[in-house]
């Protein structure tokens, strides 16, 4: 008896010894932040195995980043209940865990990385950040999972841009910048075909070999916060993003004003967008038409009003939004994908009223990247992958709407002379990389 009592003891005196890891108790969490996180971990095992694939571009002209075969997350330093969350959704605990995976790669989902070389620590902050450190010096090196196994894991060099989901914690979040783009999770609340997510990546990339010179002339004065941004890219997703938005709250406050002609703007072009709507029910016959039709349009012109509202270095990029489109269409090809995944993409997100984001192409992109598809003769499939209705109509629907991406609504000397160009809460790392909205925190 008094060697079980003894037994009993060590085994209590080791269990508090030793951290334990967050489990999943049962407690009930955030239903919605549960469903966001699944989102994001279905959105990342989309794009990781895409990223891959557009290293094989190998394209002499573009300017290069290194990525890494995986992507990984953590709860380290979240709120209890949200940690029960992440380790629900996606099996992530307080180690780095490997949440999405490619071929590349023999690390499995839900690995936890416990050593990097010869680096260890119990912050999986200071991880991430020689995680980042590793990937961007572009040699193999040895990582080791709490299995025992040790991996070689070598990055691979990719078109700049990195493809980047907003965190669960802040899924509306969106930017776009000529090294990193943040898409809003909403573009992988429906799962992603293959070549679907690798058009959002050639598309990201797209963005920043067309856009990167403008964006780099315009003025920002504050540099990125290196360490914030290297945490980004590793798709944390969670604590590193909090940090982001916690470093720009103060200057998002003198924003106040920007705010309010934003929501100005934003009802301008909604009583436009019911003007437009009015002349089409007038105009069109066939009534199923025109319900698919007025729908069709209404998330264009709001994807015009989403474009319209971004500010700083995500406004710059958005006079190029038309060029990442061609751009990504003429790699679809190189890398024998389907170049029309990029209206597929358009139309999933229109039907599910996702629109809040750059991937739904307004009605002066559908008409640019349209002609490119004509010119492959490839009209008629475009038009059976857009419920039956055809470009043109659109054009000639919108035709006197105030649309936020016509000609001239994104004139780069326009936008260097603008009142809040040289503000200091209008740049740095508002404008130059995250660009968030909301504050940190579970989702509601």
């Amino acid at each position: 008896m008094r060697l079980l009592i003894v037994l009993i003891l060590t085994a209590l005196l080791t269990a508090c010894a030793t951290a334990p890891f967050t489990v999943d108790d049962g407690r009930k969490v955030d239903e919605q932040l549960l469903g966001n996180i699944r989102h994001f971990g279905a959105g990342e095992q989309a794009l990781r195995p895409a990223i891959v694939r557009s290293a094989l571009l190998k394209d002499p002209a573009c300017d290069r980043q290194w990525e890494l075969p995986f992507a990984v997350a953590t709860s380290y330093d979240l709120k209890a209940d949200d940690r029960v969350a992440w380790v629900r959704a996606l099996g992530v605990d307080e180690r780095l865990t490997v949440i999405a995976t490619s071929g590349q790669s023999a690390l499995q989902l839900q690995d936890k990385i416990v050593a990097l070389g010869n680096y260890k620590a119990s912050n999986s902050v200071s991880m991430l950040a020689e995680l980042a450190r590793l990937r961007d010096a572009g040699a193999p090196f040895q990582l080791s999972a709490a299995t025992g196994k040790t991996f070689t894991i070598t990055p691979l060099q990719v078109c700049r841009g990195y493809t980047r989901l907003a965190p669960p914690n802040n899924p509306l979040a969106q930017d776009y910048h000529w090294l990193l783009t943040l898409h809003p999770l909403q573009i992988a609340q429906q799962p992603l075909t293959e070549e679907e997510a690798l058009w959002a990546v050639l598309w990201t990339q797209g963005v920043s070999e067309e856009g990167g010179a403008r964006m780099k002339t315009y003025d920002y004065g504050i540099q990125i916060v290196s360490t914030v941004y290297n945490l980004v890219t590793l798709v944390t997703g969670v604590q590193a993003a909090s940090v982001a938005i916690n470093v720009a709250a103060k200057a998002a406050q003198s924003l106040a004003s920007q705010v309010a002609t934003d929501m100005l703007k934003k009802q301008l072009l909604a009583q436009a967008t019911a003007a437009a709507s009015a002349k089409l029910r007038e105009s069109v016959s066939d009534g199923a038409q025109k319900i698919a039709q007025q729908q069709a349009i209404n998330a264009m012109q709001q994807a015009a009003t989403n474009r319209g509202l971004l500010t700083g270095i995500a406004r710059v990029a958005a006079t190029v939004f038309d060029r990442a489109d061609a751009w990504a269409y003429s790699r679809m090809q190189r890398l024998d994908a389907n170049p029309l995944a990029g209206f597929s993409l358009h139309q999933k997100l229109v039907e599910q009223r996702l629109t809040d984001n750059a991937l739904v192409l307004d009605p002066a992109r559908m008409a640019a990247l349209s002609k490119l598809a004509e010119k492959n003769g490839r009209t008629e499939e475009v038009v059976a992958i857009l419920g039956g209705l055809r470009p043109d109509q659109f054009q000639v629907a919108m035709r006197d709407m105030p649309v936020a991406s016509a000609p001239g609504g994104f004139s780069y000397d326009e936008i260097a002379d603008a009142p809040d160009a040289g503000q200091p809460a209008t740049r740095g790392l508002i404008d130059s990389m995250l660009h968030m909205p909301v504050a940190s925190g579970s989702a509601r």
